[in-house]
């Protein structure tokens, strides 16, 4: 699957930051950076960017690269090794929105299928040899055509929420590794015309997935952040609450 053409501008790693304390960063990472290096090891990712905020910067957890939302960053060893510990024993509370393909009713659904890393980003339901993966699912609200879910992960799998909709006939819109379709203006707006020669493009140029809120306890304390959605996924939502309802 070839890169989404965007015209994304790289922000500057401090107009990310929505908490931060001696020991820890929360950013709200914008699509199409990714966590941390890929392949060959250049270009722009969040842990560049961080350490160069801050030396000893780590990040604790990843999201997919098209994916925003919330990333947590440690500031020293103490405070990585205590988030981590609280990732491995699946204490934090993750919190995902998506918007969906077709009109779906899930109230506290759980879905629980195997997954297997097949490598170079490539994962598979195996019920025979995947690892355990859960996740619950709510709706919270309902277009004609597509329905906004909240998402929680209790595991953490690659593509996990990804293909955990994918199996319920009910893949994230633009997600086209898992068969989601991207949004077009001109198939929710009655009356659209395209002007002459020109290609129309979808209205969101990535999968609809947003780390939403996350809470967990360090120090004896309980933290919860959220995160504001991205430009295109807050315009993906008002145009389908303009045409689609």
């Amino acid at each position: 699957m070839g890169e989404k053409s965007t015209n994304f501008k790289f922000p500057k790693f401090k107009d990310l930051i929505l908490f931060e304390s001696d020991d820890l960063i929360v950013v709200n990472k914008p699509p199409f950076i990714p966590s941390l290096d890929e392949r060959g090891g250049e270009g722009v990712n969040v842990l560049r960017m961080a350490k160069q905020y801050h030396e000893d910067a780590q990040i604790c957890h990843r999201i997919d690269k098209e994916t925003s939302g919330l990333l947590l960053i440690a500031k020293n060893p103490q405070t990585y090794r205590a988030v981590s510990i609280e990732f491995e024993k699946r204490r934090v509370k993750k919190i995902y929105h998506a918007i969906i393909g077709g009109n779906h009713v899930f109230e506290n659904l759980k879905v629980d299928l195997p997954i297997l890393n097949l490598g170079n980003k490539n994962v598979t339901i195996d019920k025979a040899n995947g690892k355990t993966a859960e996740t619950w699912f709510n709706s919270l609200t309902y277009f004609k055509h597509y329905t906004l879910v909240e998402c929680q992960p209790v595991t953490g799998r690659m593509h996990q929420i990804r293909i955990h909709l994918a199996t319920q006939h009910a893949s994230i819109v633009g997600d086209d590794l898992y068969k989601g379709k991207p949004v077009y203006l001109s198939q929710i707006k009655r009356g659209y015309t395209l002007g002459k020669e020109k290609e129309e493009l979808p209205i969101m140029k990535r999968f609809a997935l947003h780390a939403k809120k996350l809470t967990l306890r360090l120090d004896g304390i309980e933290l919860s952040f959220e995160a504001p959605y991205p430009k295109d996924f807050a315009t993906l939502l008002k145009q389908l609450e303009r045409f689609d309802t």
